[in-house]
Formats: structure tokens, sequence, C-alpha cells
């Protein structure tokens, strides 16, 4: 089993980011920059994003301006980027995908 709340070595944040194309490491955290179409669309995201966010009870830094919505994820606790991080760029990734 993997423990969620551990902190991912640089091999296993690769292989993470090999799937999550879209993703890169900026400051030691997973960073993405969302576009949508309008500030209506990314405020749907942020909305749709919040009740994942607060279910997984995980919550990343996040800003938008108009369209954009840019997200930083990592797990303070573990000082670096766990599994958890992961499990939330990719449910990230699926909520942004089914506006495009």
């Amino acid at each position: 089993m993997v423990d969620a709340h551990r902190k991912l070595n640089e091999e296993e944040v690769k292989l993470a980011l090999s799937r999550l194309t879209r993703w890169s490491v900026v400051g030691g955290k997973l960073h993405r920059e969302f576009q949508f179409k309008d500030f209506v669309e990314a405020w749907g995201f942020l909305s749709s994003a919040a009740l994942v966010v607060q279910q997984m009870d995980h919550h990343p830094e996040w800003s938008n301006v108009y369209g954009t919505v840019r997200v930083d994820i990592v797990t303070h606790d573990v000082g670096g980027i766990s599994r958890r991080d992961i499990e939330l760029a990719e449910k990230l990734e699926l909520l942004a995908s089914r506006r495009a």
C-alpha cells in the first residue's frame, strides 16, 4: 500500500508528470495553468474543484484572472509532493476536461 502522505522522490514525481503532461514542478510544487474561454467558465471550474478539494481535505494554492486559473499543489506536512498531490491534480484534470 502506498503511503499518500509520504514525500515522493524525484523519480516518482517524474513518472507522475509523464501522465500529467500539462503539469510541471515550480518551486517544489505541482503547477498548472488552466485556460478557459472566459471568467464564467473559469469560475465554474473553480466551483466544481472546490467540492473535490473539500472532500479530499487537501487544499491547493490557486488564483484566477479572467479565463486563467493557476494551481499549485504541495503537501506542506511532508515538505514536498506526495501521492495526495498527484491524486488531486488528476481529479482537476478530469474536471477541466469536462469543460473543454
